[in-house]
């Protein structure tokens, strides 16, 4: 890169009119309701207030900002792997997992019961003490990495991670200027939102001073690309020129890259900041390598990290050299709460559960066979415009039809959504306008646990369409 630091890549889904039929025709009855695999976890009895005085509650003293999903939004309760529970004992399978966040499953008994033994040693002492468990932590961490990414420094969370990677890559550099990818999500803090490239996280205010956006190669809604272009088990069905292991959209969107830097940048940069697959990516979930940016062959000047790191505890860290590290020395920058004794040890922790579980393997396998039987439902269904995803990291993308590519209406998805819902499967949400369902479940989940995802997937698809035949 000209100059400047190199790609940032952090270990952190995408996109009117009528449904088109194609010719397909849709018989009234919809199929049995999908029989939930067994679970012989039973959750405690509920106790708190009544699911109404939650509500109002929530209405009354909580930033209508942090909204919920659903109609009538979930109350929920209690957690076991891959399962949740509300607080009427309904059980649902989270393939969501707290917004790719809890990894190794809901109350892991592995990370509960560290956590629970360090509570009752030491919570808290900042950094200005040292305590077995930040070294511990950071020897087991940071052996994960390639040479030279041997320096790490804890943070709460991704956008204060990312945060503090721009404020590295630009104390190290004496440059400025950031490139992130269109479409991005990188953190909502004010520094971070610039990065960001989701207008529905920009609240007009000023912001991205110093940051410029460049197209994202996306071979179903992009420019170029097609079916030979994607390193994944499941390619796209638009047609492209590429051929199978020569990809002609490559050249093309680096074009459109190199177009960035001689137009909107100086000639020297801070850096360049990437999600290696535009969500989280790290720790195991693609399957076939432990982190995203090693599947392109490339070692990144600064790794940050969040999500499951902690399988929800709080927690984000930076990884880097310690040249880069040593910018950050020459005058004093702290964190009160990064890197405290309970942090660590929960993180220490996931990392055993990922290996001793074989949860890396499983994200490969499952994810795998998973993709394929969604990409069964794209070939069915005319409004599943798109299925892609690598491991246990899955968007399927809503259209209206294949040929158009337009979204399929958000009134519409909410149905879909909604059905997924109430026949116990739980989702989330995702693109430029909320077209995508992001399917990042826990990395402990079966095959099993697939066969009845899919099938309330498919159920809810066929009632859709039947809806939409009725009109």
């Amino acid at each position: 890169m000209a100059g400047g630091l190199g790609p940032l890549l952090r270990g952190c889904g995408r996109r009117l009119g009528g449904v088109a039929f194609r010719q397909q025709k849709w018989k009234s009855s919809v199929s049995p309701q999908a029989k939930m695999p067994p679970c012989d976890f039973v959750p405690e009895k509920y106790k708190s207030y009544p699911y109404e005085r939650m509500r109002k509650i929530r209405e009354k003293n909580i930033s209508p900002s942090l909204r919920t999903y659903y109609k009538k939004p979930l109350l929920l309760h209690q957690g076991h792997m891959q399962w949740l529970f509300d607080y009427e004992g309904r059980r649902y399978l989270d393939l969501f997992a707290g917004i790719v966040t809890v990894s190794v499953g809901h109350c892991h008994p592995k990370v509960t019961m560290a956590t629970q033994k360090q509570l009752a040693r030491l919570w808290h002492t900042t950094n200005i003490y040292m305590h077995p468990a930040i070294q511990e932590y950071a020897e087991k961490l940071t052996s994960l990495f390639p040479d030279p990414l041997k320096v790490v420094y804890l943070t709460n969370c991704g956008s204060e991670a990312n945060d503090l990677a721009m404020f590295m890559a630009r104390l190290y550099t004496r440059n400025f200027d950031i490139i992130s990818f269109r479409g991005a999500y990188h953190g909502g803090s004010p520094y971070t939102l610039g990065l960001t490239s989701i207008g529905l996280y920009k609240h007009g205010v000023a912001n991205g001073f110093g940051c410029s956006t460049t197209m994202l190669p996306d071979v179903f809604r992009g420019i170029w690309g097609g079916s030979h272009c994607r390193d994944s088990p499941v390619q796209t069905v638009r047609k492209c020129s590429c051929s199978e292991g020569v990809c002609h959209a490559n050249n093309q969107y680096i074009e459109q890259f190199k177009d960035t830097l001689n137009t909107c940048v100086p000639k020297t940069i801070a850096g360049f900041i990437a999600e290696p697959i535009q969500v989280q990516t790290g720790f195991g979930r693609t399957g076939s390598h432990f982190w995203g940016f090693q599947t392109h062959d490339v070692v990144p000047d600064i790794v940050t990290l969040a999500k499951g790191i902690g399988n929800g505890f709080p927690m984000a860290a930076v990884v880097t050299t310690k040249e880069i590290a040593s910018s950050l020395a020459q005058n004093l920058h702290f964190n009160t709460f990064g890197g405290s004794p309970l942090a660590c040890v929960v993180g220490a922790a996931v990392l055993d559960a990922i290996e001793e579980d074989g949860l890396q393997k499983n994200s490969e396998d499952v994810g795998t066979y998973m993709l394929l039987e969604l990409a069964k439902l794209r070939d069915k269904f005319e409004i599943v415009g798109d299925v892609r995803g690598k491991g246990l990291m899955i968007g399927v993308e809503m259209v209206t039809d294949k040929d158009s590519r337009h979204p399929l209406p958000a009134e519409e998805i909410d149905q879909i959504w909604e059905d997924c819902k109430d026949m116990g499967v739980l989702i989330g949400r995702g693109g430029l306008y909320s077209q995508t369902f992001r399917i990042k479940p826990p990395m402990c989940i079966t095959k099993k646990d697939v066969d009845f995802a899919v099938e309330v997937f498919h159920t809810a698809l066929q009632r859709h369409m039947e809806r939409a035949a009725a009109k």
